[in-house]
């Protein structure tokens, strides 16, 4: 019996614990024989021909990261709801010749904090893919949500289309007043045989030297790497409650794999695998 191809699809990718989270899934399961799942690095201009080829290829499926999320949406057929409101999918399923496009982004992110954000001040960095789904899956859960970005008017469009408002601050953030941060850019991605940026992960986000945080304060950072990244560092000296990129990660593949599979996967064996 052929396998059933899944993938990730992303420029860069050789970063990406998709593979091992998935692959674990799989052999827990006792479906490794019948499913796999590996890393496709498609640079942008290629996206939407190498990503229509792939059924041919016996691919039924991809999760879909930097910088894609939006050509994925635009290239489906057909959408959820919610990947049409974020404006960005980051999980596709091939169906009957249709490329189905979905957001399991906005629901991982929920998922893998500590309690709701209801009622608290939200503040998210970035205005991309991510920061999409961050903001409609906060807005949505009725938090206050506010937006930064290094291009101003990007936050502002983004607090436009999705709600909340942007800030545009000239010195650094006032990051203590916030009960959620969440970093949604690549800022701090390792690049494997990448020189390491001279600019720290805190100052290319506009933030005080120390960072800024405080106890009480819940940090999630969607960037992950080998270690603490030096955000989720930082929060957790000043004793703040951190969430890491790889809990998000396996909260929302496990959201895309009930989606291709139809089962629900074993979080600790993916939890395991990520790390």
């Amino acid at each position: 019996m052929n396998r059933r191809r899944l993938g990730v699809l992303g420029h860069p990718i050789a970063h990406s614990r998709s593979p091992a989270i998935h692959t674990a899934a799989f052999e827990a399961l006792g479906i490794g024989g019948e499913w796999s799942y590996e890393a496709l690095d498609i640079e942008p201009d290629e996206f939407a021909e190498r990503t229509a080829a792939l059924p041919a290829d016996g691919f039924v499926g991809a999760n879909v990261t930097v910088p894609h999320k939006r050509a994925a949406l635009a290239l489906a057929d057909r959408a959820s709801e919610s990947a049409i409101e974020i404006g960005a999918a980051n999980t596709l399923s091939f169906e009957n010749g249709e490329i189905v496009a979905d957001n399991t982004d906005a629901p991982g992110l929920l998922a893998a904090l500590p309690q709701s954000p209801e009622g608290g001040r939200a503040l998210v960095l970035g205005a991309g893919g991510a920061a999409r789904a961050a903001v409609w899956a906060l807005v949505g859960a009725g938090a206050e949500v506010e937006i930064w970005n290094r291009t101003a008017e990007r936050a502002r469009e983004l607090a436009a289309e999705l709600g909340g408002n942007a800030i545009d601050a000239e010195g650094p953030l006032p990051i203590g007043e916030f009960d959620l941060v969440v970093n949604s850019t690549a800022v701090g991605l390792e690049h494997p045989g990448a020189e390491r940026d001279p600019v720290s992960t805190l100052e290319a986000l506009h933030l005080p030297p120390s960072g800024g945080f405080r106890p009480g304060q819940v940090v999630v950072d969607l960037v992950y790497g080998s270690a603490d990244t030096e955000l989720i560092a930082a929060a957790r000296e000043a004793g703040a409650t951190t969430v890491d990129g790889l809990e998000v990660l396996v909260r929302q593949g496990a959201a895309s794999f009930r989606i291709w599979t139809g089962v629900d996967p074993p979080l600790d064996v993916m939890r395991e695998a990520a790390r």
